[in-house]
């Protein structure tokens, strides 16, 4: 008889509750692999510093491998608009400013897009997972997709309202369940692939 499927715990990076809630429900199907550990309210935040979705994934899941001890799984995720030369992209989160709120970013980027005919758009996250022992594992995940001109939907977070998938029915992420979102999502997307990843490293 093999021997059954170690179960490994993992700490969360993110403070941010609506991600962590997202991330959950992504591994809720490998609850028997993948043990999520909320992030300790003792840690104070890691700062961003990277130029980019990888460096800042992993500033925040080595940090907190580093103060826990345990793996940890982080990410950062952009919004990156085509009319805007890519913006905001590694500064979605603080677009509108460090202290910036949802709507305060939502209403910014469409000012932004004010008169602007070309809505294209992608969104992108990138996790990763830093071990105790060194090991690092980074995946990503996209969507394309298009700016809607006014928020639709009371579902998700950031982006969301204003964000139309390509693959989808021509809703927003916000019109979407959250089990519809994250089988399409950049987010589903990356941390399924790390989960396979690290399937594959643990095995």
């Amino acid at each position: 008889m093999s021997e059954p499927a170690r179960l490994v715990r993992l700490v969360l990076a993110t403070a941010n509750l609506d991600k962590a809630d997202e991330i959950e429900a992504i591994f809720a199907p490998m609850a028997d692999r993948f043990e999520l550990v909320p992030r300790p309210d003792h840690i104070g935040d890691v700062e961003e510093t990277g130029g980019t979705l990888e460096e800042n994934a992993l500033l925040k899941a080595r940090a907190l491998c580093e103060a826990t001890g345990l793996p940890a799984l982080a990410d950062d995720t952009g919004l990156e608009v085509d009319a805007l030369g890519g913006a905001p992209g590694v500064y979605s989160a603080r677009y509108a400013g460090e202290a910036a709120s949802y709507a305060d970013n939502v209403a910014k980027l469409i000012h932004e897009m004010e008169r602007r005919s070309d809505r294209r758009a992608r969104f992108s996250t990138v996790a990763a997972a830093a071990f105790p022992d060194g090991r690092e594992l980074v995946a990503r995940g996209s969507v394309a997709g298009e700016l809607a001109e006014a928020p639709a939907g009371q579902n998700g977070f950031g982006y969301d309202p204003l964000f139309r998938p390509d693959e989808g029915d021509g809703r927003t992420f916000a019109e979407m369940s959250r089990d519809e979102k994250n089988a399409l999502s950049h987010r589903g997307r990356a941390f399924r692939l790390l989960a396979e990843r690290l399937a594959a490293q643990i095995a």
